[in-house]
Protein backbone atom coordinates (compact mmCIF):
# COMPACT_ATOMS: atom_id res chain seq x y z
CA UNK A 1 0.00 0.00 0.00
CA UNK A 2 1.52 3.33 -1.06
CA UNK A 3 1.60 6.49 1.03
CA UNK A 4 -0.67 8.19 -1.51
CA UNK A 5 -3.29 5.46 -1.15
CA UNK A 6 -3.01 5.62 2.63
CA UNK A 7 -3.47 9.39 2.58
CA UNK A 8 -6.45 9.14 0.24
CA UNK A 9 -8.12 6.72 2.67
CA UNK A 10 -7.38 9.05 5.59
CA UNK A 11 -8.86 11.98 3.69
CA UNK A 12 -12.14 10.08 3.33
CA UNK A 13 -12.18 8.86 6.92
CA UNK A 14 -11.27 11.99 8.87
CA UNK A 15 -13.61 14.95 9.49
CA UNK A 16 -10.75 17.37 8.72
CA UNK A 17 -7.81 17.00 6.36
CA UNK A 18 -4.53 16.07 8.11
CA UNK A 19 -2.21 18.91 8.99
CA UNK A 20 0.55 16.70 10.38
CA UNK A 21 0.39 13.58 8.21
CA UNK A 22 3.31 12.01 10.10
CA UNK A 23 1.02 11.50 13.11
CA UNK A 24 -1.32 9.32 11.08
CA UNK A 25 1.48 7.40 9.40
CA UNK A 26 2.76 6.57 12.88
CA UNK A 27 -0.75 5.60 14.03
CA UNK A 28 -0.87 3.06 11.20
CA UNK A 29 2.60 1.62 11.85
CA UNK A 30 3.03 -1.65 13.77
CA UNK A 31 6.08 -2.29 15.95
CA UNK A 32 7.11 -5.20 13.73
CA UNK A 33 8.33 -2.72 11.12
CA UNK A 34 11.14 -1.52 13.40
CA UNK A 35 9.89 2.06 12.95
CA UNK A 36 8.21 4.35 15.52
CA UNK A 37 4.84 2.69 16.10
CA UNK A 38 1.32 3.44 17.24
CA UNK A 39 1.55 2.49 20.93
CA UNK A 40 1.83 5.96 22.47
CA UNK A 41 -0.93 7.29 20.21
CA UNK A 42 -3.08 4.28 21.12
CA UNK A 43 -2.59 5.09 24.82
CA UNK A 44 -3.85 8.62 24.20
CA UNK A 45 -6.67 7.63 21.85
CA UNK A 46 -7.97 5.03 24.30
CA UNK A 47 -8.51 7.72 26.95
CA UNK A 48 -10.10 10.14 24.49
CA UNK A 49 -12.48 7.46 23.22
CA UNK A 50 -13.49 6.56 26.76
CA UNK A 51 -14.10 10.21 27.68
CA UNK A 52 -16.21 10.94 24.60
CA UNK A 53 -18.26 7.74 24.83
CA UNK A 54 -18.87 8.28 28.56
CA UNK A 55 -20.07 11.83 27.88
CA UNK A 56 -22.34 10.67 25.06
CA UNK A 57 -23.84 7.91 27.20
CA UNK A 58 -24.37 10.26 30.15
CA UNK A 59 -26.40 12.67 28.03
CA UNK A 60 -28.26 10.14 25.85
CA UNK A 61 -29.36 7.78 28.62
CA UNK A 62 -30.40 10.28 31.27
CA UNK A 63 -32.30 7.85 33.50
CA UNK A 64 -29.83 4.98 33.61
CA UNK A 65 -27.90 3.98 36.72
CA UNK A 66 -24.11 4.02 36.84
CA UNK A 67 -23.87 0.24 36.54
CA UNK A 68 -25.87 0.16 33.32
CA UNK A 69 -23.85 3.03 31.87
CA UNK A 70 -20.61 1.25 32.76
CA UNK A 71 -21.87 -1.89 31.03
CA UNK A 72 -22.55 0.08 27.87
CA UNK A 73 -19.22 1.91 28.06
CA UNK A 74 -17.18 -1.27 28.49
CA UNK A 75 -18.82 -2.85 25.45
CA UNK A 76 -18.42 0.24 23.28
CA UNK A 77 -14.71 0.75 23.99
CA UNK A 78 -13.77 -2.95 23.97
CA UNK A 79 -11.05 -4.15 21.64
CA UNK A 80 -13.57 -6.23 19.70
CA UNK A 81 -15.81 -3.23 19.04
CA UNK A 82 -12.87 -1.00 18.08
CA UNK A 83 -11.58 -3.69 15.73
CA UNK A 84 -14.93 -4.14 14.04
CA UNK A 85 -15.27 -0.40 13.51
CA UNK A 86 -11.75 -0.40 12.05
CA UNK A 87 -12.82 -3.11 9.59
CA UNK A 88 -15.90 -1.12 8.63
CA UNK A 89 -13.70 1.84 7.72
CA UNK A 90 -11.60 -0.38 5.43
CA UNK A 91 -8.50 0.07 7.59
CA UNK A 92 -6.73 -3.35 7.40
CA UNK A 93 -4.79 -2.91 4.12
CA UNK A 94 -3.43 0.46 5.27
CA UNK A 95 -1.68 -0.83 8.40
CA UNK A 96 2.10 -0.98 8.01
CA UNK A 97 3.38 -4.36 9.17
CA UNK A 98 6.67 -6.23 9.17
CA UNK A 99 6.82 -9.41 7.10
CA UNK A 100 6.44 -11.79 10.04
CA UNK A 101 3.45 -9.93 11.49
CA UNK A 102 1.86 -9.83 8.05
CA UNK A 103 2.43 -13.56 7.58
CA UNK A 104 0.93 -14.17 11.02
CA UNK A 105 -2.31 -12.41 10.00
CA UNK A 106 -1.85 -9.29 12.13
CA UNK A 107 -3.74 -7.29 9.49
CA UNK A 108 -6.97 -8.93 10.68
CA UNK A 109 -6.08 -9.25 14.38
CA UNK A 110 -8.66 -7.72 16.72
CA UNK A 111 -5.85 -6.56 19.02
CA UNK A 112 -3.96 -4.78 16.24
CA UNK A 113 -7.02 -3.29 14.56
CA UNK A 114 -8.47 -2.07 17.86
CA UNK A 115 -5.19 -0.47 18.88
CA UNK A 116 -4.72 1.22 15.51
CA UNK A 117 -8.29 2.58 15.59
CA UNK A 118 -7.53 4.18 18.95
CA UNK A 119 -4.19 5.45 17.66
CA UNK A 120 -5.97 7.20 14.78
CA UNK A 121 -8.20 8.92 17.34
CA UNK A 122 -5.10 9.96 19.30
CA UNK A 123 -3.46 11.33 16.17
CA UNK A 124 -6.60 13.25 15.22
CA UNK A 125 -6.79 14.75 18.72
CA UNK A 126 -3.18 15.97 18.53
CA UNK A 127 -3.68 17.27 15.00
CA UNK A 128 -7.07 18.99 15.37
CA UNK A 129 -8.17 18.91 19.02
CA UNK A 130 -10.98 17.26 20.95
CA UNK A 131 -14.01 18.61 19.01
CA UNK A 132 -12.80 17.07 15.73
CA UNK A 133 -11.83 13.80 17.44
CA UNK A 134 -15.31 13.72 18.96
CA UNK A 135 -16.85 14.26 15.53
CA UNK A 136 -15.15 11.12 14.22
CA UNK A 137 -16.13 9.08 17.29
CA UNK A 138 -19.76 10.21 17.06
CA UNK A 139 -19.92 9.22 13.40
CA UNK A 140 -18.35 5.80 13.84
CA UNK A 141 -19.75 4.81 17.25
CA UNK A 142 -23.05 6.72 17.14
CA UNK A 143 -25.15 3.88 15.66
CA UNK A 144 -24.02 1.53 18.44
CA UNK A 145 -25.06 4.00 21.13
CA UNK A 146 -28.65 3.75 19.97
CA UNK A 147 -28.98 0.07 20.88
CA UNK A 148 -31.55 -0.39 23.64
CA UNK A 149 -30.46 -3.72 25.12
CA UNK A 150 -27.46 -2.50 27.12
CA UNK A 151 -24.28 -3.68 25.44
CA UNK A 152 -24.18 -3.29 21.67
CA UNK A 153 -24.09 -6.53 19.72
CA UNK A 154 -22.10 -7.22 16.60
CA UNK A 155 -24.55 -7.02 13.66
CA UNK A 156 -23.81 -10.61 12.60
CA UNK A 157 -24.55 -11.89 16.10
CA UNK A 158 -27.68 -9.77 16.27
CA UNK A 159 -28.91 -11.11 12.93
CA UNK A 160 -28.31 -14.69 14.00
CA UNK A 161 -30.29 -14.09 17.19
CA UNK A 162 -33.04 -12.43 15.17
CA UNK A 163 -33.25 -15.46 12.88
CA UNK A 164 -33.51 -17.81 15.86
CA UNK A 165 -36.23 -15.69 17.45
CA UNK A 166 -38.20 -15.66 14.19
CA UNK A 167 -37.90 -19.37 13.43
CA UNK A 168 -35.44 -18.94 10.57
CA UNK A 169 -32.29 -20.87 9.77
CA UNK A 170 -28.95 -19.15 10.26
CA UNK A 171 -28.22 -16.46 7.66
CA UNK A 172 -26.07 -17.42 4.69
CA UNK A 173 -23.28 -15.10 3.53
CA UNK A 174 -21.99 -15.46 -0.04
CA UNK A 175 -19.31 -13.52 -1.92
CA UNK A 176 -21.16 -12.27 -5.01
CA UNK A 177 -18.39 -10.08 -6.38
CA UNK A 178 -14.68 -9.56 -5.78
CA UNK A 179 -12.72 -6.94 -7.67
CA UNK A 180 -9.66 -4.72 -7.53
CA UNK A 181 -5.92 -5.32 -7.08
CA UNK A 182 -4.75 -7.55 -4.19
CA UNK A 183 -3.79 -4.59 -1.99
CA UNK A 184 -7.15 -2.85 -2.47
CA UNK A 185 -9.65 -5.64 -2.98
CA UNK A 186 -13.37 -4.87 -2.76
CA UNK A 187 -15.79 -7.57 -1.62
CA UNK A 188 -19.51 -7.70 -2.31
CA UNK A 189 -21.33 -9.96 0.15
CA UNK A 190 -24.97 -11.02 -0.10
CA UNK A 191 -26.75 -12.27 3.00
CA UNK A 192 -29.80 -14.48 2.56
CA UNK A 193 -32.47 -15.41 5.09
CA UNK A 194 -35.21 -17.70 3.83
CA UNK A 195 -38.42 -15.80 3.19
CA UNK A 196 -36.75 -12.39 2.88
CA UNK A 197 -35.13 -10.54 -0.04
CA UNK A 198 -31.33 -10.91 -0.19
CA UNK A 199 -29.33 -7.91 1.02
CA UNK A 200 -25.93 -6.89 -0.33
CA UNK A 201 -23.06 -4.77 1.00
CA UNK A 202 -19.57 -3.92 -0.28
CA UNK A 203 -16.39 -3.20 1.70
CA UNK A 204 -12.61 -3.50 1.64
CA UNK A 205 -12.65 -6.79 3.54
CA UNK A 206 -14.88 -9.85 3.60
CA UNK A 207 -15.56 -9.35 7.31
CA UNK A 208 -16.58 -5.71 6.90
CA UNK A 209 -18.84 -6.54 3.94
CA UNK A 210 -20.54 -9.32 5.93
CA UNK A 211 -21.05 -6.90 8.82
CA UNK A 212 -22.49 -4.29 6.47
CA UNK A 213 -24.85 -6.80 4.89
CA UNK A 214 -26.07 -8.00 8.31
CA UNK A 215 -26.63 -4.43 9.46
CA UNK A 216 -28.49 -3.53 6.26
CA UNK A 217 -30.71 -6.60 6.61
CA UNK A 218 -31.57 -5.72 10.21
CA UNK A 219 -32.33 -2.11 9.27
CA UNK A 220 -34.68 -3.32 6.51
CA UNK A 221 -36.46 -6.10 8.36
CA UNK A 222 -35.93 -6.13 12.13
Amino acid sequence: MTSDEQEAWLSELLPEQPKDIALYHRALTHGSTGQPDYQRLEFLGDRILGLVIADMLYHRHKDEAEGRLSHRLNALVSGVTCAEIARQTGMPPFIRLGKQARDDGAQQSDNVLGDVMEAIIGALYLDHGLPVARELIERLWGPLLETTNGAPKHPKSELQEWCAANGRKVPEYVITKKEGPPHAMRFEITVTVKGYPPVTATANSKQAAETGAALAFLEANA
